[in-house]
């Protein structure tokens, strides 16, 4: 395709979790073959094997063989060599970016036996799938069906019988070119650059999981910020995982498959191929296949991937080497946070996420669970605070949306036995420059969940017509603790330095973030979100607060109405009486007495002078 390029446009997968993906299932020195475009982050990544990458595009071709040493085949699946094998092969951008329109079209289960025919024994490949009912599709304002752009000359769905529509029928599609399925990862938000990998194992078998609701939350989030949405993804995803369905509607997979080896051919599960690449942190206690089951994103860019593996105790956080390499020291840029992996070392909390609980009991207006629970949660925020009721570190920056129930306390609102929570930070990495006052972290924390409650339209058990400072007022109060509004603008202005942090923002995407929270109003959609319900939901609220206003409006309008007509009929009555016979006589005989009453008090006042001088006389004696 020598006009062609599918850089136009797009975004090309290969950065983040799926670097270090498939950085992990390629073992040093081995033969490598990138089916499709492929970021150049993906290329640097794999310097420790022999890297061959097949386009279809002739430009991108060009580009890409001018800027990185690595073998180059420019054709489709008609460039393969036809005598020659890979030992992994990854097709991150989907067998649809492998075929070209120079020759003849032969379909997805045609690409996949042809790559299938290249991978040598014992070799693996990494595909990539896009759901056709996934998360992405379900929030789109444009239907699926509807793509008329240059890259959009074959639109593929459920309706079409020629490629898989779910796992299952995936992995019947890799059995049949003579694959053996193995472990596969939910990835969200987009499926050509996930910031979030997840084992479908794992999202089906611990839905209640803080973790894995913090972890889509976040990745779902900030993710569509750019465009409209016909709803909110983040929390559809974990509607989705709480439902047990966050693998179903994932946005995409990304599946391994083996092809097996003659003398592992009896084998029940095939060989790790998994290898360690030079300079590479030692390979750490894996989940199911040899693998983590979670990568994840978070920060600003450049921040590196976190990875949460599968232990006897538990899951367990872990960083590879590169990523705690490349992490600056605490106060080189004076942020009001920072981030220190070397603390991801130890046992991840497990337990339900504090702001799911607190919501869940918002619904079904529990005020007694909310009670003991934001309670229990300042009761713990006092308990790490020191002598001068400050708090550091990552219990700084604990607010609800980081913070588990842990298994060891009462880990539902339902629980009425009374007894008290136990929480626990969860991504105990982000820690605050400076201390900070008990308050303010308390603050910070209702606030927004304050803020998630009014612009998200949540149903609360308190009034609709609290602002969101108010509502958090209120929040404390439920806590027991007695916060001003000021209280509350220092948290908001606390948070605008933490979320700068977080995101990398300069000083002008500080400012306009600070302007941006401080305008949060009931009646606004959430922030950072086109989102068509929220706005829908907005107006609603916005008609409703209307209505009361016009309601106040006309009520105050007909009392300053009947006052007037009181005070007409006053007046009305006063110049009647002032005009007739009987007010002139009564005011003939008042005014004699006015006088006389004067003339009094002046006859008083002139004795009291006189006797004056004389009393101070009979005092000094």
């Amino acid at each position: 395709m020598l006009a062609w390029s599918d850089l136009t446009g797009r975004r090309l997968p290969g950065g983040g979790p799926l670097a270090a993906l498939a950085a992990r299932v390629t073992p040093a020195g081995a033969r490598v073959l990138l089916a499709g475009p492929h970021d150049p982050e993906l290329v640097d990544r794999l310097a420790h094997a022999d890297v061959t990458c097949l386009l279809r595009s002739w430009p991108d071709g060009s580009a890409l063989a001018e800027d990185r040493p690595v073998r180059v085949v420019v054709g489709g699946p008609g460039g393969l060599p036809a005598d020659e094998t890979f030992d992994v092969v990854i097709v991150a951008a989907g067998l649809d970016a492998v075929e070209s329109v120079e020759g003849t079209p032969v379909g997805w289960d045609g690409l996949l036996h042809r790559l299938a025919a290249v991978l040598a024994p014992g070799g693996t490949l990494l595909l990539r799938l896009d759901n056709p009912v996934g998360l992405t599709r379900m929030v789109d304002t444009a239907p699926w069906y509807a793509g008329r752009d240059d890259a959009d000359w074959a639109v593929g769905g459920a309706l079409d019988a020629g490629r898989p529509a779910n796992l299952e029928q995936a992995r019947e599609r890799l059995a049949g070119a003579g694959l053996r399925p193995g472990g596969c990862f939910a990835a969200y938000p987009e499926p050509a650059a996930p910031t979030a990998l997840v084992d479908v194992g794992a999202l089906a078998g611990r839905p209640g999981s803080g973790l894995l609701d913090a972890v889509l939350h976040g990745a779902c989030a900030p993710g569509r910020a750019d465009r409209p949405v016909l709803q909110d993804p983040a929390r559809l995803a974990v509607d989705a995982l709480h439902a047990g369905l966050g693998a179903a509607l994932a946005p995409g997979w990304l599946v391994l498959a083996h092809r097996p080896a003659p003398a592992a051919s009896a084998v029940g599960d095939p060989p790790n191929p998994a290898g360690t690449a030079p300079g590479a942190a030692p390979p750490a206690p894996a989940g199911p296949g040899g693998l983590p089951v979670l990568w994840v994103q978070t920060g600003p860019p450049g921040i590196g991937v976190v990875e949460v593996t599968a232990a006897a105790d538990g899951w367990r956080w872990r960083v590879p080497g590169p990523v705690a390499a490349a992490t600056d020291a605490p106060f080189a840029t004076r942020a009001a946070a920072w981030r220190d992996p070397a603390v991801l070392t130890g046992a991840v909390p497990q337990g339900r996420l504090l702001r799911t609980v607190l919501l869940d009991a918002c619904l079904r207006r529990d005020l007694a669970a909310l009670r003991r629970l934001l309670r229990g949660y300042a009761a713990w925020l006092d308990a790490h605070a020191d002598d001068a009721g400050r708090l550091t570190g990552a219990t700084a920056l604990a607010s609800l949306d980081n913070v588990v129930l842990a298994d060891g306390g009462a880990c539902t609102a339902r629980d009425v036995t009374g007894a008290a929570p136990a929480f626990a930070v969860l991504d105990p990495s982000w820690r605050a420059s400076d201390p900070w006052p008990v308050d303010v972290t308390l603050a910070r924390g209702l606030w927004r969940f304050a803020a998630a409650l009014a612009t998200g339209g949540y149903a609360h058990p308190w009034s609709s017509t609290l602002d969101v400072a108010g509502l958090t007022v209120v929040l404390a109060g439920t806590a027991g603790r007695d916060l001003d509004r000021a209280t509350v603008t220092a948290a908001v202005d606390a948070e605008v330095a933490v979320t700068a942090a977080l995101r990398g923002l300069d000083n002008a995407d500080r400012v306009a973030l600070a302007d941006e929270l401080r305008a949060v109003e009931p009646t606004a959609p959430p922030t950072g979100l086109d989102s068509h319900q929220q706005l829908r939901e907005a107006w609603l609220r916005q008609k409703a607060e209307l209505t009361r206003v016009t309601a106040l409006l006309r009520w105050t309008e007909e009392l300053l109405t009947s006052r007037e007509r009181a005070l007409r009929r006053a007046e009305a009555t006063i110049n009647l009486l002032s005009g007739s016979l009987s007010y002139r006589v009564g005011r003939l005989a008042i005014t004699p007495a006015r006088l006389a009453k004067r003339g009094a008090r002046a006859a008083k006042r002139r004795a009291k002078d006189a006797l004056a001088p004389r009393r101070d006389e009979q005092e000094q004696q």
